[in-house]
């Protein structure tokens, strides 16, 4: 169906006309005429006046439609109505930057896996609403709860590490998401916190914002990320080191059974993608049932073709003046 967004700007259609109409009005003095002039180069001029009048008039209607914006409404395409209210808690401290995990054969940092799973996992989600928090020193709300995937995705990918500090607030990210959730009724509150260390900052310990977690009927899944053996180079040779020794699992697990999730070890791509069996498992939540038209922009239809007219315009006005030149400049000469 084709509809207009602005229909109130047509409205502007007529102004021209009225423009017009003043100029008109007005008393014409001082007007001289040539005793040479012949009547009908006065009534060519008028003719080819009018016709200019004519088309600059199409391209003033052609930039109105424009701005009214005109569109294309399509039929009506049902959401769905049930489905799972996610959360995911996302650490950007700096020990995420450390090079440990593999991705198709090649070394990368953790946060560089975990923005290549999780949009992935993101992806997967059809029906259920994600929200995304972004924690260091202290916890952001990056994304409420929505069925926009894609933006959510969008702003993982352009997440940066250090964007918000480098140590790891875990009780910020779980008050925060708790209160997310306090604005949501009929959900099954689910959080995803993954992180690679232990609480070091913020103004709410793990355990109180678990102890809250838990009375908001909130379940929280921990995924631990890093592997647990890195050969590094040194002046002696190659050694062997834990890239997780900051990771602390005692609590994660704790977190995570206190609210009846679970907790992952995500040393791999493989072992971070095992949330999804997990989450597909859970009972999807009933909701209202919601529609949407998809729409599709045709302003620069209009606006295309009142260049084009307003182009043609000139090259013929421009055409008729050197016609005109060059007969007056042989009439001299001659």
């Amino acid at each position: 169906m084709l509809t207009l967004a602005w229909p109130f700007l047509l409205l502007l259609l007529p102004l021209p006309f009225i423009f017009k109409k003043k100029q008109q009005t007005k008393p014409m003095t001082g007007h001289l005429v040539l005793p040479g002039a012949s009547q009908s180069s006065a009534l060519a001029s008028t003719t080819t006046r009018q016709s200019l009048q004519k088309r600059y008039w199409l391209v003033w209607c052609l930039l109105v439609l424009a701005c009214a914006r005109p569109l294309w409404v399509g039929e009506p395409i049902e959401l769905p109505s049930k489905g799972r209210d996610l959360m995911l808690s996302v650490d950007l401290s700096g020990s995420m930057q450390i090079e440990d995990m593999v991705l198709d054969g090649k070394a990368v940092d953790r946060f560089t896996l975990i923005q290549h799973v999780i949009s992935d996992f993101i992806e997967r989600r059809k029906g259920d609403r994600i929200g995304l928090i972004l924690f260091a020193d202290h916890a952001y709300l990056q994304s409420p709860l929505t069925q926009d995937r894609r933006t959510v995705a969008q702003y993982l990918k352009e997440a940066q590490i250090g964007l918000v500090g480098k140590q790891t607030a875990i009780g910020e990210a779980i008050a925060l998401g708790v209160k997310r959730f306090d604005k949501v009724e009929q959900s099954n509150r689910v959080l995803i916190l993954l992180t690679d260390g232990s609480n070091n900052a913020g103004a709410i310990s793990p355990e109180q914002a678990t102890a809250i977690a838990k009375q908001r009927g909130i379940t929280i899944y921990t995924i631990g990320v890093g592997a647990d053996v890195m050969e590094r180079r040194t002046l002696f040779g190659k050694e062997r080191v834990n890239p997780s020794m900051d990771l602390d699992e005692a609590q994660l697990q704790q977190i995570a059974s206190t609210t009846g999730g679970q907790y992952f070890r995500a040393r791999n791509t493989e072992e971070l993608e095992k949330i999804y069996q997990v989450i597909d498992s859970l009972e999807p939540v009933a909701r209202d049932q919601l529609s949407y038209r998809p729409q599709a922009e045709l302003f620069y239809w209009p606006l295309g073709l009142a260049l084009l007219a307003s182009i043609m315009i000139s090259f013929g006005y421009v055409s008729f003046g050197f016609k005109r030149n060059s007969n007056n400049a042989n009439k001299g000469g001659r």
